[in-house]
């Protein structure tokens, strides 16, 4: 059956990996740009078709808009629903099948974000919603019997959020902001100021009256979702006397009326959450239970059930299964929990007995599923390859079928990089595994200028998706070696804990470990190296050229190297005071996570550094200091900044000029024409 379900992974993307045999040309910046971002499958309630969105490049705005298409379920249908120049997102059917709903900031009576509806016999959407603009939809779910919605909403207590009213006086300076919480900013949101909580609301699909659902006050609610019988909504919430200082959170239910009384469900003290999903008999609720809160980090999720009368405690139903899962939604006859398992390179979903601790992959083979829904009783995902982007399937009796087709007439044009698996040990023995993307045309036994590039988070691993950026690199001339270091998951919880207030160290080792095996392998060329990540990509770039010097080109996008002048500039002060320790306490333990910096000195590897001057997740400062220091050492070395970009680079214009970059970077250390391997 296993072999069964490999070669049905396989067919299912033969057209894809076939149209390659007739491929015109390597991928270039225009292919990446006309790519269709395909997102959000939710199928209908009787599941005979899915709703989801496409994102595309608008050029002309510089801004990537999305819209709503619709898929039927045999596949013979594939039909796009708006038409906006601003994004729809978040589409949902209303149980009754009457009503799709999205949000949206397309023009209406109301500016900002709206949920918007579309009546499934026909005519124009409509905005439903008249939030002010200084409320922030968080998501939104229809109740059970299409009467109602609960409505997870943050109001901005920024005072200069208003906008301005015409008139002809000028604009009156901006109001300060009074800060007084522990944790008091985060990218893409800025400053928090004051009581910057989200809330649940209750909205009357007929008289769009809104009520406040609960009372707390000092707390974020979020991921509603109705029982099904409409009496009750669980939530998600952190109760903790300051609910900033702790990465705990806890699955509430309440009645599903204004003001009633929640009850919380858990007691775990780390994080219970994710989204939760109800039986159909109403009386569970599975969930996602998270690591001790220590390792945040790093952590891992669980798939657990707790009994939703409080009548016995949570029970894990993943304990034997060493790997993270998500997006866990209950089987419609009630006797199993599908999720979504991380596991080394792949995502897949897994069908997840309640009882026993047993489970079942539902798909094999090397891809990522990274979304599901369930609607009557089919399964809609999104899959992607390493040959091909997110498109949507049906997941039908262990196979695949493919029902949307939105990038392959692009992709039979283009001549694509073989993605490799590879393994192999780093110093102290541990088993490293990774992928290597091979220029178009490898030739075996020749040896290829080679870029060592590096994942974030560092709590996510390089998987076999579809990479545009390294098939670009690769189209380029180049062989991109891709490492899930220590730190990374997908190969359980000991291995993402080891480099705890150890950064630098085994991470580092490891990705050295991977270079000498592609050198030694006769792949890479050791004269013509090159490194680069971003995030904490960009900090273990930092690191590795600090440690040892083969590299001659280095890229270091959003990272840090003196990592003490992050505390208090960044989002991460949890982490670090429950990780490392203030650094009155621990000036040393700061210090030595900081030696790229301090140790500049030994850094000769010309490095490009690149941020946005709006990012709060990783401050531009991190790359401007390391930037400065090499300029003082007269290290080659060049720092670009994008303005008004955070931690992800949105602009579609910037991401084409960091990649023109990169390139033009890599070339001008490295380019050199492939020698003979000597092995």
């Amino acid at each position: 059956m296993r072999a069964f379900l490999y070669a049905a992974v396989i067919l299912m993307f033969g057209a894809l990996l076939g149209a390659q045999t007739t491929a015109r040309h390597a991928i270039q910046l225009d292919d990446i740009f006309r790519m269709e971002d395909v997102r959000e499958p939710q199928l209908s309630p009787d599941g005979k078709w899915i709703v989801y969105t496409v994102g595309t490049v608008d050029k002309e705005n510089d801004k990537r808009p999305s819209n709503l298409w619709m898929a039927s379920w045999d596949g013979t249908q594939d039909i796009q629903l708006t038409y906006s120049p601003e994004s729809e997102s978040t589409p949902r059917w209303s149980p009754d099948g009457r009503w799709l709903s999205f949000v949206s900031s397309r023009p209406g009576k109301a500016k900002g974000s709206q949920i918007w509806l579309m009546d499934r016999r026909g005519g124009e959407p409509r905005q439903f919603t008249a939030f002010k603009e200084n409320e922030h939809i968080l998501g939104y779910e229809w109740s059970p019997d299409s009467k109602r919605m609960v409505v997870a909403m943050r109001e901005s207590d920024d005072p200069n959020s208003e906008t301005a009213k015409s008139s002809s006086a000028p604009p009156p300076p901006p109001k300060p902001l009074v800060i007084d919480r522990y944790h008091f900013k985060q990218d893409e949101e800025g400053y928090i100021a004051g009581f910057h909580y989200s809330r649940l609301y209750l909205l009357d699909v007929a008289t769009q009256k809104l009520e406040r659902l609960t009372n707390f006050k000092r707390s974020d609610e979020d991921s509603p979702v109705w029982s099904p019988d409409g009496s009750r909504i669980a939530f998600v919430s952190n109760q903790d006397e300051d609910p900033d200082r702790s990465e705990h959170t806890d699955i509430w239910v309440v009645d599903a009326h204004p003001d009633a009384t929640p009850r919380r469900l858990t007691t775990y003290k780390g994080t219970n959450g994710g989204k939760p999903s109800w039986s159909p008999d109403g009386k569970l609720i599975a969930y996602v239970q998270g690591t001790e809160p220590k390792y945040t980090a790093y952590n891992l999720n669980r798939l657990a059930v707790v009994a939703t009368n409080g009548s016995s405690p949570a029970q894990l139903i993943s304990s034997k299964l060493d790997r993270g899962v998500t997006d866990p939604l209950f089987s419609p006859d009630g006797k199993s929990v599908v999720a979504l398992v991380e596991d080394d390179r792949s995502e897949y979903p897994a069908r997840f007995e309640l009882s026993g601790d047993s489970y079942k992959r539902l798909i094999s083979g090397k891809l990522v599923i990274n979304s599901q829904s369930i609607g009557g009783s089919h399964i809609a995902v999104t899959a992607t390859t390493d040959a091909a982007p997110p498109e949507i399937f049906a997941l039908d009796g262990g196979s695949m079928r493919q029902l949307t087709h939105h990038n392959d007439a692009l992709l039979s044009t283009i001549q694509l990089s073989p993605v490799e698996d590879f393994s192999c040990k780093s110093p102290d023995g541990t088993e490293v595994h990774g992928l290597l993307t091979l220029p178009p045309g490898y030739v075996k036994g020749k040896r290829y200028p080679t870029l060592l590039r590096i994942h974030g988070g560092p709590n996510g691993q390089d998987e076999h998706e579809f990479m545009a950026d390294h098939q670009f690199l690769a189209a380029a001339g180049y062989v991109v070696v891709s490492v899930n270091y220590r730190g990374s998951s997908g190969r359980g919880q000991k291995f993402s804990e080891s480099i705890f207030n150890d950064w630098g160290h085994l991470e580092v080792e490891d990705l050295l470990a991977a270079m000498d095996y592609v050198q030694s392998a006769g792949i890479a060329d050791p004269d013509h190296l090159g490194i680069g990540g971003w995030s904490y990509g960009g900090i273990l770039t930092d690191y590795t050229i600090a440690t040892d010097g083969r590299f001659k080109a280095a890229i270091a996008g959003a990272g840090s190297a003196n990592q003490i002048s992050m505390y208090g500039s960044d989002e991460y002060v949890f982490q670090y005071d429950s990780e490392v320790g203030p650094p009155w306490k621990n000036p040393e333990g700061w210090l030595k996570l900081s030696y790229p910096f301090f140790k500049a000195d030994r850094i000769h590897t010309p490095t490009l550094f690149l941020g946005g001057d709006q990012d709060f997740n990783v401050p531009v400062i991190g790359g401007e200091q390391m930037y400065q220091a090499l300029k003082t050492l007269n290290v080659p070395t060049e720092l670009v900044i994008y303005p008004g970009a955070h931690h992800a680079i949105h602009r579609p214009s910037y991401q084409r000029d960091r990649l023109q970059r990169y390139v033009a970077w890599y070339d001008r250390y490295l380019k050199a024409p492939p020698t003979a391997s000597t092995r």
